[in-house]
C-alpha cells in the first residue's frame, strides 16, 4: 500500500471553509478599492500598492503550497488558511474603518494579535501535535521575530520612510517588536496547550505520516 493511500482525509469544517473564502474575498474587493481610491480605503500615503501586492500573496500561499505538493497526501488546511488571511483581512478593515487614526491602542494590538495568528498557523503547518513546549516556543520565536522585523521594514519602506511619523518610529518600532514577540510566544503556549487536551490534532494532517516514518525510523528495524 503506498503512501498516499494510507493518508487520513479529515472532515471539512464548514464553519472555518465559509469564514476563509468571505475572508478572502473580503480582502480582495477592500484591497481594489484602496487601491483605487486611497482616500476611500484610509490607505493613503499608507502602503497601498505594496499591501495589494503583497496580502493576496500571502493569503493565497497555503492554497498553492497545498495544490502542488500535499492535495494528494492531505486535507486542506482551512484553520490555518484563515488564520494567515485573517492577519491580512484585520489590517485592511482596521484602516478601512479608520481605525488606526481613531483608537489610539489599535496599531499595538494588531501587531500583538496578528504577529501571534500567523505564528500559530505556522506552528499548526510546521509542527507534529506531540511537540514539546520548548520546541513549540523555540518555533515560535523563530517566526514571530522574524515576522515581526520584516513587517517593520516592509512598513518603514513602504511608507514611514516618507511619513512625518518617522521622528517617532524608533520608540513604535521597538514597541512593535516587543508586542510581536509577546504574542508569538502565548500563541505558541495557546496551541500546546490545546494540544495537550486533545484539540487541533487534526489541523495539519500533511505531518502525519511523516511523523510515523520518523518513529519507526527512530525506533530502528523491528526483530
Amino acid at each position: 500500500m503506498d503512501a498516499t493511500s494510507t493518508v487520513t482525509r479529515h472532515e471539512t469544517p464548514g464553519l472555518v471553509r465559509g469564514l476563509d473564502v468571505a475572508a478572502k474575498a473580503a480582502l480582495l474587493l477592500m484591497l481594489v478599492v484602496a487601491f483605487i481610491d486611497p482616500e476611500m480605503g484610509n490607505m493613503k500615503d499608507k502602503g497601498a500598492g505594496a499591501r495589494a501586492i503583497a496580502y493576496p500573496m500571502l493569503a493565497f500561499t497555503v492554497p498553492v503550497i497545498w495544490s502542488v505538493w500535499w492535495k494528494e497526501r492531505a486535507s486542506f488546511p482551512w484553520l490555518a488558511d484563515l488564520m494567515i488571511t485573517l492577519t491580512c483581512f484585520s489590517d485592511i478593515l482596521g484602516n478601512r474603518m479608520d481605525l488606526y487614526d481613531t483608537i489610539v491602542w489599535f496599531d499595538d494590538w494588531m501587531h500583538f494579535f496578528n504577529t501571534g495568528v500567523i505564528t500559530a498557523a505556522v506552528i499548526l503547518l510546521t509542527m507534529h501535535h506531540t511537540s514539546g513546549l520548548g520546541a513549540t516556543i523555540e518555533r515560535s520565536l523563530a517566526v514571530g521575530v522574524t515576522g515581526a522585523v520584516v513587517w517593520e521594514l516592509a512598513e518603514y519602506a513602504a511608507f514611514l520612510s516618507k511619513s512625518w511619523e518617522r521622528r517617532a518610529a524608533y520608540t513604535d518600532t521597538l514597541g512593535d517588536l516587543a508586542l510581536g514577540t509577546i504574542g508569538a510566544v502565548l500563541a505558541a503556549v495557546l496551541v500546546h496547550h490545546l494540544w495537550q487536551r486533545g484539540r487541533l490534532h487534526d489541523a495539519a494532517p500533511q505531518l502525519e505520516q511523516h511523523f510515523v516514518r520518523s518513529t519507526r525510523m527512530a525506533a530502528g528495524p523491528v526483530e
